[in-house]
C-alpha cells in the first residue's frame, strides 16, 4: 500500500514558515505590494511551493518563504496583531488558537466580509474555523486534516486471535491477552500537560463524559463518568507502558506492544505505514451508546485583521485551501480537509487511507472552546499523571483538577 508524505504537515514539529511576496505589475500599482504568511513548517511549505507558481501568474506575484518554529509562531502572529499595519496578511493557527485569536480580533471576520461558507468541508473541519463553535462565524478554512487515531500492529492482535477492537472494553480485553503473552497491551503516553490530556480525552469522550458540561459553565472533570474513565485507563496502562512518543511509534510498529493511540504523521510517512489504523472507538462496551471520541487537529488559515491587502489576502486563501490544491499537492504532504479531495477516486487508489481519516474525521470531536485551554491543559495534565503514576488517588487527582481548573477560570 503506497502512501504519501501528507500525514508530516498536520502535526509536524519541523521549523518553518512561509512568506509569499507579491508585487503587483508597474501597470497596476506604483508600489510594490507583499503579502505575508505565517505558518506551520514542515510539509505545508513543500505544499505552497508546489502551487504557487499558477498563484503568481494570475496575480502578477513573486512568492518567496520564510522559516518560523511553531513555538514562535502564535508569538509573533499575537505580537504583530498590535500593530496599525500588520507584518502579516495570512497566518495559520493551530485549531485551539481560533477562540482567543477571535476574541482577541487578531483576524479578519470572514462571513462579515462576504465569505459564504463552501459545504465541500469537511462539516468538523469547518466548524472549528467559526467562534463561537460550530454556529459563529467564519474566521479561517481548514488548510490540512488532522485526527487522533487508534493504530495497531496486526501481527500482535493475530497472535491472540483478536480483531481490531470497536470498543474501549474490547481494547482492555485484548491488550490483558497480549500481555498474557509476554508482549506490551496497550501503551500510554502519560507525560504531565498535553500528552496525557491528548491521550486521555477520547476514553473520557467514548464513555459521555466532558471536561465541562454543555454549556461550559461547569467543571465535570470528577464526575463519576470521569472517574471512570481514568480508572479504566490507567487499567490500560498496566497491560503495556507509559511511553514518550518516540518510543510508543517503535514498539507499536516493531511488533512489541499492540495498540496505541497517536497522530497519522507519527506513524505514515513517505510511502510506507508503520502500522494499521482505524478510528478511536466511541463507546465503553458492545452495548453502550457511541459517542465522537478522536481529537481533530486541524491546521486552519485566516487573513489578519490589520492586512493592508485584505482583499489579495482573501483571495489567496480560498486558493490555498482550494479542491485544486488539495488533490494537486497530495504528493506534496497535502492533508484533506474536503469531502471531495478525501473521495476523489485516483487519490483512494493511491492512498487507500483517506476513508478512514475522512471516518475519523467526521467522528471527531473538538477539544474545549476556550481561550484559557492552554493553561487548562497543563493543570488537567498534572492532575491526570498523578493519578496515573499513583501518587495521588483517582478521586484525589480529579477532585484536584477541577480546583486548579476553575482556579485558572476564575483568574
Amino acid at each position: 500500500m503506497k502512501h504519501s508524505r501528507l500525514f508530516k504537515s498536520a502535526i509536524s514539529v519541523l521549523a518553518g514558515a512561509v512568506i509569499l511576496s507579491c508585487s503587483a505589475s508597474a501597470a497596476l500599482a506604483d508600489d510594490e505590494v507583499t503579502l505575508t504568511i505565517a505558518a506551520r513548517g514542515g510539509s505545508h511549505v513543500d505544499v505552497i511551493n508546489a502551487v504557487k507558481d499558477k498563484f503568481e501568474k494570475e496575480n502578477n506575484c513573486t512568492i518567496k518563504i520564510l522559516g518560523l518554529e511553531n513555538a514562535s509562531l502564535k508569538q509573533k502572529v499575537s505580537l504583530d496583531s498590535r500593530n496599525e499595519e500588520g507584518a502579516f496578511d495570512l497566518v495559520m493557527l493551530d485549531d485551539p488558537w481560533i477562540p482567543e485569536f477571535a476574541a482577541g480580533g487578531l483576524l479578519l471576520n470572514l462571513t462579515q466580509n462576504g465569505y459564504k461558507d463552501d459545504p465541500d468541508f469537511v462539516t468538523t473541519s469547518l466548524a472549528v474555523c467559526k467562534e463561537p463553535y460550530a454556529t459563529g462565524d467564519t474566521y479561517a478554512l481548514p488548510f490540512a486534516g488532522n485526527v487522533t487515531l487508534l493504530f495497531y500492529n496486526a501481527g500482535v492482535l493475530d497472535k491472540v486471535g483478536a480483531k481490531v477492537p470497536d470498543n474501549w472494553q474490547d481494547v482492555l480485553t485484548v491488550s490483558q491477552k497480549v500481555k498474557d503473552q509476554g508482549l506490551l497491551g496497550y501503551l500510554v503516553r502519560g507525560q504531565q500537560g498535553n500528552p496525557i490530556v491528548g491521550d486521555y480525552l477520547p476514553i473520557l469522550w467514548a464513555m459521555g463524559g466532558d471536561v465541562f458540561d454543555k454549556d461550559m459553565k461547569n467543571v465535570t472533570v470528577n464526575s463519576q463518568i470521569a472517574k471512570d474513565a481514568l480508572a479504566l485507563y490507567i487499567e490500560l496502562y498496566k497491560t503495556g507502558a507509559n511511553y514518550d512518543k518516540n518510543d510508543l511509534v517503535a514498539s507499536v510498529s516493531k511488533g512489541k506492544a499492540a495498540m496505541s493511540l497517536g497522530w497519522p504523521s507519527w506513524f505514515i510517512s513517505g510511502s510506507d505505514s508503520l502500522a494499521n489504523y482505524a478510528v478511536i472507538p466511541g463507546k465503553k462496551d458492545a452495548s453502550s451508546p457511541e459517542y465522537s471520541a478522536g481529537v481533530i487537529g486541524n491546521w486552519m488559515m485566516g487573513v489578519t485583521a490589520n492586512t493592508t491587502h485584505k482583499d489579495l489576502a482573501v483571495k489567496l486563501l480560498q486558493y490555498l485551501t482550494s479542491a485544486e490544491v488539495q488533490i494537486s499537492a497530495a504528493d506534496k504532504g497535502a492533508v484533506p480537509t474536503r469531502t471531495s479531495v478525501f473521495n476523489n477516486a485516483d487519490l483512494n487508489a493511491k492512498y487507500p487511507f483517506y476513508q478512514v481519516l475522512l471516518k475519523g474525521t467526521e467522528k471527531s470531536k473538538v477539544r474545549p472552546r476556550t481561550p484559557l485551554w492552554g493553561e487548562i491543559e497543563n493543570v488537567y495534565g498534572i492532575e491526570l499523571s498523578n493519578a496515573l503514576t499513583g501518587q495521588k488517588s483517582i478521586d484525589d487527582a480529579l477532585n484536584d483538577a477541577k480546583a486548579a481548573i476553575e482556579e485558572v477560570i476564575a483568574r
